[in-house]
């Protein structure tokens, strides 16, 4: 499986927050969603972006790209001394600074939402509403904030996505998600092959021509029982020298990293299907539903009855919450 393809294999955004934000200066929106990521692309004007993590704003132009990785809350306004005006709350809620609802008193028609829809400045707004355990992995590896400029960053997407997200038409959600998705895995593509980008070590590791064709066996077949031996034998080298070659560059033994894998795995398949957890256990390399419960309690602290079923009320939440548009 492909690095960057892991990060939404499986858990893809389902019914996604997407939005046209429209303002005229001074304007400052606030955002405490505790989503796990979003993307915004700047069609028009400009835009600084603060942290909490650091603090530190980070402005963007028209073409620009930031990804924001949550839960941590950020502020995006005109310049970083504006006073919010707004709070983005948890599923799409909407309040100003005093905690008085705001919902619906800035629809502008179909996902748009704002002063105006011909405002200064138009940012278009994917946000990833639940986080699936084969993505931490990666967004771990990622920054409170990532921004591409538009010099090194020109995706065929952007007039697309422009387009798509204020219509409204019969089977537009599922649209907007896919174009969501192909946005963010082109802007990490980017990113990662940036000097700053701090890539995750497994993910530098599949460059590798032994370790990462390891990496590769572990991710395509989790269900093979495999050993270091058997991994050493299809690598091409030696028992030793695979062992320690793989915990030096993605920081722990292959063992332990199938572990990982297998149990990122069931968390996904426990959140996404109705599959028995024997099913499952099967699919991922376990003997049995017991040995897999023991292994996945052991290392999320919760069963894998209590992590579907809180899955579930957390997705019922999402729902149910009211939003912005």
């Amino acid at each position: 499986m492909d690095a960057l393809a892991g990060l939404l294999d499986g858990p893809r955004a389902r019914g996604a927050f997407m939005i046209r934000a429209c303002f005229d200066p001074p304007w400052a929106v606030r955002v405490q969603d505790e989503a796990p990521l979003t993307v915004m692309l700047m069609a028009r004007g400009t835009c600084w972006i603060t942290p909490d993590a650091d603090g530190v704003p980070v402005r963007l132009g028209p073409g620009d790209l930031a990804i924001t990785r949550g839960p941590d809350p950020y502020t995006a306004g005109d310049a970083p001394a504006t006073a919010p005006q707004a709070l983005i709350l948890p599923g799409g809620e909407c309040r100003y600074p005093d905690g008085t609802s705001l919902n619906g008193s800035m629809d502008l028609g179909v996902r748009t939402w704002g002063d105006r829809p011909g405002a200064a400045t138009v940012m278009l707004i994917g946000t990833y509403l639940m986080r699936g355990e084969i993505h931490s992995r990666l967004l771990d590896a990622l920054p409170p904030l990532l921004t591409l400029p538009a010099e090194v960053w020109d995706c065929p997407l952007t007039p697309l996505l422009a387009q798509e997200i204020v219509r409204d038409e019969p089977g537009q959600e599922v649209v907007l998600d896919r174009l969501l998705d192909l946005l963010l895995i082109s802007a990490l593509r980017v990113w990662f092959s940036r000097p700053e980008a701090a890539a995750p070590a497994w993910y530098r590791a599949l460059a590798d021509p032994v370790v990462g064709r390891a990496l590769r066996l572990l991710q395509d077949d989790p269900a093979h029982p495999w050993t270091v031996a058997a991994l050493a034998a299809k690598a091409g080298v030696s028992r030793a020298a695979l062992a320690r070659r793989f915990s030096d560059l993605v920081g722990e033994p292959p063992m332990a990293y199938l572990t990982g894998w297998r149990l990122a795995l069931a968390a996904d398949r426990l959140r996404d299907t109705d599959l028995t957890l024997d099913t499952i256990a099967r699919q991922i390399g376990y003997g049995s539903a017991f040995a897999l419960s023991t292994a996945f309690k052991r290392v999320y602290g919760v069963s894998p009855q209590e992590h579907r079923a809180g899955r579930a009320a957390a997705a019922v939440g999402l729902r149910a919450a009211p939003r912005v548009s």
